[in-house]
């Protein structure tokens, strides 16, 4: 079975989301953030997995279910600490962030009878999800991150390293407000969706 890693941030206003002020002031976005983690969270939870892990960044909190190790994120760029979060398994291994909270159980359940590695790409260039049968940190490391090239030249990495790559749907991840808007339209159930409205409706969007 597969451990599934979600890489986040401690929801902390001012540390978050901080495309989304304004309008939303730095607490309003650290709600959606949490929003956004809550929902991610509770997918993976309910996702088949050998182990379901949580590369955090800060502190866990009540939004925090059970089921789930937390490991603290290491230093560096973001190359460098999604590079050891694959370095920490020992078997085949799909990491997400937590900006995606319109992500599926089926879609977190990959098999990889077929492929060596997953790849989700994002609207935006980069990659809501990577897959790997055999995590090798030396995959990451280097890759450019937060650009609109990012996701191109780590499907590029797979590829040079011979690997059969599986191709995920493309989703959109919340960094603007436009983004939060196509986000909640496209899971109108989740806590993201209601937490946007609510927030929206208070600064009269």
């Amino acid at each position: 079975m597969t451990t599934l890693l979600v890489i986040a941030k401690e929801p902390r206003p001012g540390r978050v989301k901080t495309r989304l002020t304004p309008p939303f002031t730095p607490g309003e976005a650290a709600t959606l953030a949490e929003a956004a983690l809550v929902d991610t969270l509770r997918t993976v939870a309910a996702t088949r997995a050998r182990r379901r892990v949580l590369v955090l960044d800060g502190a866990p909190g009540p939004w925090l279910p059970p089921g789930f190790d937390v490991v603290p994120q290491c230093a560096g760029g973001l190359d460098e600490r999604l590079a050891a979060a694959f370095a920490g398994c020992d078997g085949p291994a799909l990491l997400i962030g937590m900006d995606t909270p319109q992500v599926t159980p089926a879609l977190l359940t990959v098999d990889f009878a077929d492929c060596d590695a997953y790849f989700g790409p994002a609207e935006d260039g980069g990659f809501w999800a990577l897959g790997l049968a055999r995590p090798d940190p030396e995959l990451l490391l280097g890759v450019p991150m937060s650009t609109p090239t990012t996701g191109a030249v780590q499907r590029e990495r797979l590829a040079v390293a011979g690997l059969r790559v599986c191709e995920l749907p493309r989703l959109r991840d919340v960094d603007t407000v436009g983004d939060a808007e196509a986000v909640a339209a496209a899971a109108p159930g989740s806590r993201f969706a209601a937490e946007l409205e609510r927030l929206g409706a208070a600064v009269g969007r």
